[in-house]
């Protein structure tokens, strides 16, 4: 049962990023060192546009919530405040803060939750300090101000563009493989890529990849992704659509160079890690005197210490 707390500071903090492809936990403890983490299926806020959406959201909260329990537990009970970045999220979401505090059975003051690009944000830059481009099964560019406000790029969703993302590279592969048995039948047959789609799809029929693509998550098509890295040193077409993903992912920077001012660049997320020509093409693709890196600093433990960070607004809960 929680009863309430007199402090006002967590003794944990919960961080939470959820993409389409896969949702990565942490616990962190006062001192940030992490207690725990962990990995479920990838979430979005778009699954509360359906009933079943929404009972598979709140389902997997609560298996986190579980293993953070767990995992504190072992430990020493304590005050917990949580905060999760979610795709599909623009500013808070009352209902997703609902879900958190019923699976984690703490007060609603002692959950936040954004963009999983803020998160993203802050695990590479302080406010005003640089600009993030994320690529995972979309992407978007961010750029938070000294003042915290939040600007971007991109992020209109796999259906309109996230050029760049694991679900564009996978759909301009399928797009370039279909084409070309349109021209020659049996044409998979000496693609490399084609090769590997096909295996990682189930058959080389036209009914497997239209089974696939239109009826699986975006997330499991954004998978294919790894097929199309995996067979770029053995065919050309693969390794250009990677080298055209770094170009669409340089775009979305240059959207934040004219608007804000020249900064640092950092690139980050799993579609970005495919190959190591997309990071080269985006660095080919900006200014000389840019700075440009590649941030590797996790999102769900900037989540965790945003958390921590938080003071929380009413009587946090204690696990007991």
């Amino acid at each position: 049962m929680n009863t309430p707390a007199n402090s006002l500071s967590a003794d944990w903090g919960v961080g939470i990023d959820a993409g389409g492809t896969q949702t990565r936990w942490c616990v962190m403890d006062r001192s940030g060192d992490i207690v725990s983490e962990g990995a479920v299926r990838g979430l979005s806020a778009l699954m509360l546009g359906s009933e079943s959406g929404k009972a598979l959201l709140a389902n997997s909260l609560a298996e986190i919530a579980t293993a953070v329990g767990q995992s504190i537990e072992t430990v020493v009970r304590g005050v917990m405040s949580v905060h999760a970045g979610f795709t599909g999220v623009d500013g808070s979401s009352v209902t997703l803060t609902r879900l958190l505090s019923d699976a984690f059975g703490v007060f609603e003051s002692s959950v936040t939750v954004s963009g999983d690009i803020e998160i993203a944000h802050a695990a590479a830059f302080a406010p005003g300090e640089g600009y993030l481009i994320y690529a995972g099964t979309g992407s978007i560019a961010a750029f938070v101000d000294e003042h915290g406000g939040l600007h971007r790029a991109g992020g209109r969703g796999v259906l309109l563009d996230d050029a760049g993302g694991g679900y564009w590279i996978a759909r301009e592969a399928l797009r370039h493989i279909w084409r070309a048995e349109d021209e020659q039948p049996n044409a998979w047959r000496a693609s490399p890529m084609a090769v590997a789609l096909f295996e990682q799809l189930g058959g080389s029929q036209w009914s497997a990849s239209r089974e696939f693509f239109y009826t699986k998550d975006r997330g499991e098509i954004g998978r294919l992704a790894l097929s199309v890295a995996k067979s770029a040193e053995q065919d050309p077409i693969a390794l250009n659509i990677l080298q055209r993903a770094g170009e669409e992912l340089a775009r979305l920077a240059h959207c934040l160079l004219r608007r804000f001012g020249t900064r640092p660049v950092a690139l980050a997320g799993r579609a970005a890690a495919l190959h190591p020509v997309i990071a080269q093409s985006m660095r080919d693709a900006l200014p000389s005197d840019i700075e440009f890196r590649i941030s590797t600093q996790p999102a769900h433990h900037a989540a965790a210490r945003m958390a921590l960070a938080r003071p929380i607004a009413q009587s946090p809960t204690v696990l007991s």
